[in-house]
């Protein structure tokens, strides 16, 4: 059995927790993401699956080290072998915090000279932070120096996560993936009520919606189907057959439709556009109903359901008045054509009872539920 740790964006480790164990893995929600022991097929699924995670790691190793001795006789016991062809060139990414050994470049050092020991191979540090360096060449190993304890973990994922494959015409201040994705499971919306995304940007929050709705994996979300190329398929270890076999099981999944309406509209017309492409690239354009409409002029289908959405804010909009103005509109809009429904908002700062708090585009944000689902 394998130490499978889901790394999340900083607030929403429970929610990560919640969908790893609607998945069938029991994970413990952690500082950085959620932690669980599962077999080679659980690295699989998760990173077919999961939709509101960043990369899942393998922990290859756990060891405590406060002089460079310890970590390099610790670094060798890694079976590096496992993970890297012979070919490949191993990418490192270190951190340190409150520990013995705290220069990070000192610790990159020595844990590649044990890796040159161990496999005859000179790997190379410096692969970026979780926004870049995932396209470059090798296998990447996270190694992590907290409290004198050195986790060196395996990326099992390549790409981020939130890199679905559909995004590539963007509006203004995109939402990431996972952060909508995490905004349907939290908000309490289930794929039998309709879903109303008024702001829709580059039609983010509706794509997932339509994804989730239809059944089909955020690794899947490719209008062929296509699955993702993961970095664990290029691991020596690696079963393809077992793989298949999963794609398989998750493609016979998928529904030919939604069962409720997803409406998305934004008043800016290339905004639309954006969003519509994406859905077409995603496979799920016939799904979702797209219009170029000003908040004032969208209304409610027959059934009373959730609006979802990422109210402008930060760069997308000119001022705070303009944003509160616009929450404003928002709650009363739920008490005129929209009574009975539920409003999810995700909102610029931190309030005690937001369903979560995290960063989108670094700025601080929570997720304000209102309407029907907060009485």
């Amino acid at each position: 059995m394998l130490p499978i740790f889901a790394v999340a964006a900083p607030g929403l480790e429970p929610v990560v927790a919640g969908e790893l164990e609607s998945l069938g893995m029991r994970a413990t929600a952690e500082r950085g993401g959620a932690a669980w022991t599962g077999a080679i097929d659980d690295v699989a699924r998760a990173n077919l699956e999961l939709r509101t995670a960043s990369r899942v790691l393998v922990r290859a190793l756990e060891f405590r080290a406060r002089t460079f001795h310890e970590l390099e006789r610790g670094a060798r016991r890694v079976e590096w072998e496992r993970f890297v062809a012979s070919n490949e060139t191993i990418r490192l990414r270190v951190t340190c915090r409150k520990s013995a050994l705290y220069h990070e470049g000192a610790v990159a050092e020595r844990v590649l000279d044990a890796v040159e020991e161990r496999t005859g191979r000179r790997g190379v540090t410096g692969a970026g932070d979780d926004e870049e360096g995932d396209n470059a060449a090798g296998p990447l190993f996270v190694v992590r120096m907290f409290r004198d304890i050195c986790t060196i973990s395996a990326d099992s994922s390549g790409e981020l996560l939130h890199r679905r494959g559909y995004r590539e015409a963007l509006a203004r201040a995109p939402l990431r993936e996972t952060i909508a994705a995490a905004m349907l499971r939290a908000s309490g919306w289930t794929p039998d009520l309709p879903l109303i995304d008024p702001l829709c940007g580059s039609g983010t929050i509706a794509i997932e919606a339509a994804l989730v709705a239809r059944g089909i994996a955020p690794g899947l979300a490719r209008a062929d189907r296509t699955p993702r190329a993961f970095r664990f398929l290029e691991w020596p270890s690696t079963d393809s057959r077992g793989w298949n076999d999963i794609v398989d099981q998750a493609t016979t999944r998928i529904r030919a439709r939604c069962p409720a309406p997803v409406l998305a509209s934004d008043r800016n017309a290339g905004a639309i556009r954006a969003a519509t492409a994406n859905a077409e690239r995603a496979g799920v354009s016939a799904d979702i109903d797209f219009a170029t409409r000003p908040l004032s002029a969208v209304g409610p289908p027959a059934n009373a359901g959730w609006i979802i959405t990422n109210p402008p804010y930060g760069e997308r909009v000119g001022n705070r008045a303009d944003a509160r103005r616009i929450l404003h509109e928002l709650d009363g809009r739920l008490a005129g054509d929209f009574t009975g429904w539920s409003l999810a908002a995700l909102v610029p700062g931190t309030s005690a009872e937001a369903l979560f708090k995290t960063n989108n585009g670094g700025i601080p944000v929570s997720l304000r539920v209102s309407g029907r689902a907060a009485r």
